[in-house]
Order: C-alpha cells, then sequence, then structure tokens
C-alpha cells in the first residue's frame, strides 16, 4: 500500500511519493486511526475520506460533468451567434416613427392566421422587431410558440420562427439549451445534469480543502495559488488541477447551487422549501372582478377567437380597449421596455404586462388590465418579490448568461473551459499514478474507519439530510458504499481463505 492514495480525478494528490510504505492504520499526518493526539487529528483522520470520496466522484461523475462543461460552453456562445444568424429578423433600419402595436400585430396575423396570439412582445429599443407569439401553430413544438416578426416602422414581416422560454431563445440557442439540459431525451435526460449538480459542489469543496490542506506549509499566497512551472510530471499537472480549481471553486458552487434550483427532484424540494417559509415568487392577479375565474397570472395565456389587434367585440367579453390601450396603461405604471403583453385567458381575467428584462437592473414590474375598461386592476413590483425569490431570479440569469450581457457569457465560457481542464487534469493524475504498474490505480478503501465516532456520526447525519434533499447525490452515494463494503467483505473473506 501506498503512504497516501495519490490522485483523484479531480482533486489532490496528498503526497508526491507515491511509492513511499507507511502502516495503514497510520493517518496522513501520522495520528492513529482514534484521532488522538494533537488538535488536527480529526482532520488527519477525515482527510484520506475526503480524499477517497473526491477520487471516487470525480472519476465515475466526470463524465457527466464533462458534457455538461461542453455543452455550457456552447450555450454560453449562443447568445452572439443567435444576433449573427437570425439578423434579419431581429434587426431593422430604424425609421422615423413606429406603428401603433394594435397595426403590426395586425400586420402579423394577415401574414400567419394560424394558431392564437398567446403573447405580444413590442420593440424593446430602436431597430428590434416586434414579436407576436402564436401558440397551437401546426408543427411547433407545443411548449414552443412561433414568433412572428414585425418591422415597428412599416408593419412588414420580417419572417417567422420558433421561440422557447422568457429569455425568447429561438431555434439555435434552444437546440444548445435542450442539449445541455438534457441531451434532447426529454426528461429522462434531465437526470444527468441534475446528477452533475448535484456532485459538482461536492467534488468542487473536496478539491478545496484538499489543496488547501496540501499547501498549508506553504508561506507564500502565489505558492497557493499558482501552479508549479518548474514541477513535473504528475507533480506539475496536480499543481495546475489545484491552482485552477482554487481560482474557479466559487463559480462552480455558484453554477451547482443554480443548476439544482429548477433540476427535477432536488429544484422540487426548493421549492417546496420556498412555499413552507414564504419565499415563492409572486404574481399580479389576473382576476377581474374576483368572479369564479379568480386566479394569478403564471404565464402566456391564449384565448380561441380573440383578434388583439382591433378594439372591438371580441369573444366571451362585451369589449375589449385593445392592444393600444393596454400598452398605454402599463406605461402609466412605468412599465418601460422591455415588456411582453399576455392576452385574457379566459372570460373573466385581463390582460397581464410584464416587464421581462433580464439583464441588470432587473425589469420584472408587472401589471393586470380590465379588458372591458382599460384600468389596472393589480400591480406586482419586483422590489416587493421575498429576498428568496429575488436571489432565484437573478442566481437563474446569471446561470443562463442574461443578467450582465456579454461579460456574464465570457464568464460562464470561461468557467466551462476550466472545468472541462480541471477533468482532463483529473483524469491524467489518475493514469500517471498507475505509473508503469497498472491503470489508474484506485485510492484504498477504510478510510472511515479512522473518523473518530464523535466526528463520523454528526458527519453522517448531515451527509443523510443533504442526500435527502439531493436525491441524485444520496442514492450514488449510498449506492457506492454499498458495493464498496461488498467489496472490501469479499476481499477480507478472500484473504481468510487464503491464510486458512
Amino acid at each position: 500500500m501506498s503512504a497516501e492514495p495519490l490522485a483523484p480525478a479531480t482533486g489532490d494528490s496528498p503526497d508526491d511519493a507515491p511509492d513511499k510504505e507507511q502502516h495503514p492504520a497510520t493517518g496522513p499526518d501520522g495520528a492513529g486511526p482514534g484521532g488522538s493526539g494533537t488538535g488536527g487529528s480529526v482532520w488527519a483522520a477525515l482527510r484520506p475520506l475526503v480524499l477517497r470520496l473526491h477520487f471516487y466522484a470525480g472519476v465515475l461523475v466526470a463524465p457527466f460533468l464533462l458534457v455538461a462543461a461542453v455543452t455550457g460552453l456552447l450555450y454560453a456562445g449562443s447568445f452572439q451567434a443567435e444576433k449573427l444568424v437570425y439578423g434579419h429578423e431581429l434587426r431593422v433600419p430604424v425609421g422615423d416613427r413606429e406603428l401603433p402595436i394594435s397595426q403590426q400585430v395586425a400586420a402579423a396575423r394577415k401574414a400567419h392566421p394560424e394558431g392564437e396570439i398567446s403573447a405580444v412582445r413590442p420593440s424593446p429599443d430602436d431597430g428590434a422587431t416586434t414579436r407576436v407569439l402564436l401558440s397551437g401553430v401546426k408543427g411547433v413544438d407545443p411548449d414552443h410558440t412561433l414568433a412572428v416578426f414585425v418591422d415597428p416602422y412599416t408593419g412588414k414581416v420580417r419572417g417567422a420562427l420558433e421561440q422557447y422560454g422568457s429569455s425568447g431563445a429561438l431555434p439555435l440557442r434552444t437546440w444548445i439549451d435542450e442539449f445541455h439540459r438534457d441531451l434532447h431525451l426529454g426528461q429522462t435526460g434531465r437526470l444527468y445534469s441534475e446528477l452533475a449538480a448535484s456532485w459538482l459542489w461536492v467534488i468542487a469543496l473536496g478539491g478545496v480543502v484538499l489543496w488547501l490542506s496540501r499547501r498549508r506549509k506553504q508561506r507564500t499566497l502565489r505558492a497557493v495559488v499558482l501552479p508549479e512551472r518548474a514541477a513535473t510530471g504528475r507533480r506539475r499537472t496536480m499543481s495546475f488541477h489545484g491552482a485552477a480549481g482554487l481560482w474557479v471553486a466559487l463559480g462552480l458552487l455558484f453554477l451547482s447551487a443554480t443548476g439544482l434550483t429548477w433540476s427535477t427532484y432536488a429544484g422540487a424540494n426548493v421549492e417546496d422549501l420556498r412555499t413552507a417559509i414564504g419565499q415563492t415568487t409572486p404574481a399580479v392577479s389576473a382576476t377581474v372582478g374576483g368572479g369564479e375565474h379568480a386566479g394569478h397570472h403564471s404565464g402566456s395565456g391564449s384565448m380561441p377567437g380573440m383578434d388583439m389587434g382591433g378594439t372591438g367585440e371580441k369573444a366571451g367579453h362585451s369589449a375589449d380597449v385593445g392592444l393600444d390601450t393596454v400598452l398605454e396603461a402599463a406605461r402609466a405604471k412605468d412599465l418601460d421596455n422591455p415588456v411582453e403583453i399576455v392576452p385574457p385567458a379566459e372570460p373573466g381575467s385581463a390582460y397581464v404586462v410584464s416587464q421581462i428584462q433580464r439583464s441588470w437592473p432587473e425589469k420584472q414590474d408587472s401589471v393586470a388590465i380590465d379588458p372591458a375598461t382599460g384600468e389596472v386592476t393589480d400591480v406586482q413590483r419586483f422590489a416587493d418579490y421575498p429576498v428568496l425569490a429575488k436571489l432565484t431570479r437573478w442566481g437563474i440569469d446569471l446561470h443562463t448568461g442574461n443578467l450582465f450581457g456579454i461579460v456574464n457569457q465570457i464568464a460562464l465560457a470561461a468557467l466551462a473551459l476550466t472545468l472541462i481542464l480541471l477533468i482532463v487534469w483529473g483524469y491524467r493524475m489518475w493514469w500517471q499514478r498507475g505509473r508503469a504498474s497498472a491503470f489508474g490505480r484506485p485510492i484504498p478503501r477504510g478510510a472511515w474507519r479512522r473518523v473518530p465516532v464523535y466526528a463520523l456520526l454528526p458527519l453522517a447525519v448531515v451527509i443523510a439530510v443533504i442526500g435527502y434533499y439531493l436525491p441524485l447525490l444520496g442514492i450514488p452515494l449510498a449506492a457506492f458504499l454499498a458495493v464498496d463494503l461488498l467489496m472490501g467483505a469479499i476481499a477480507r473473506r478472500r484473504g481468510t481463505t487464503s491464510t486458512a
């Protein structure tokens, strides 16, 4: 057995002398298995356990993280690529005066009478087109809409493309987004990204702790945060891996936490927790007059037979003030661009106009407007959101590259690229650890037996709680422990048989 297990797939190595022997009952710092002795003896017992977890998590989860990093890198560049690929639909020459929004919608409906209007996004700035969103269009994914792009100055339709999500992703970015989220495998595919997010923070924290403990005797900050360029072989690889991991650790923790907020299982647990403590995202009430259709606006709606471009009689309504009046009423409540207008979802409900700016500063105010009178019936300000609702909104927008625009996207690309390098370096260390004897020799088992009971029991409780709320962390960890115990029992039985 080597003095210490040497090469976690995504972590540091505790020793640069892999062939040095030591008694298996002795900790890496010379402490005994019970952890008695110096004040640092608990960490001396815990360190091999952290190293073993870091190693196997890296080996087994790194492929999923690699896919997430590569697809995340592509997604970070998709915003700028989208502007180039769809420039004709997105931008027009700036004119003297914009047409009323009702005329723009009428032009879109003349060119595309299919489906129903689910929302309208007026031109957000000079030279930008207006988007008229149609749902229920044949050949369009039911979860998507058909966005009809209209020149706000001339009323000319510039084209139509599928759109997805509140950020208005067009086909290129939508394809990359879904590839990153679920590998185009639907709900089942989302398990890969949740598994990666569930383990990323464990691997990142473990790597930081191991690297700092290894560098604790260094007397300069430079030796801790910069790689050893003069080193060679495995030590050089480990040096670059550890230093780079330290630099991006906070970013990786952020990506893990925000990625989990909208994952399948952990995301549901987060939502339940927010609901229990009253920190859910509020919504403007779309009810007019408090009738039987009481409820809150929670997304784009549409109403069969409605022609949002007009101002006269509507199906299911005695009268409708029309889009121009609705938009004017919203502007009077300080809802400046960009906004989205959603039609009444059913008789007895209101128009909902919401700000949709995901960049800093966030604009998320919304109002409900009575279609019969044009009066504002409810107002919801982003400033009044609960703290966790605001943090969730900011976290998601930062994770998806919206919050700080191109700077945000460059930072995400740098994080993704660094994560790719960390994984490559980690696997290279694993290979180098085998030397000429064996490829990627594993970390010896039994590290948990060195941990004192007073530290092991609380640790087990914490892990159990975290595993409950993050099932794609807890279930694989439990499976690993079960297999590890089984393999240990088999090895001991074979040892007993061979000496009998």
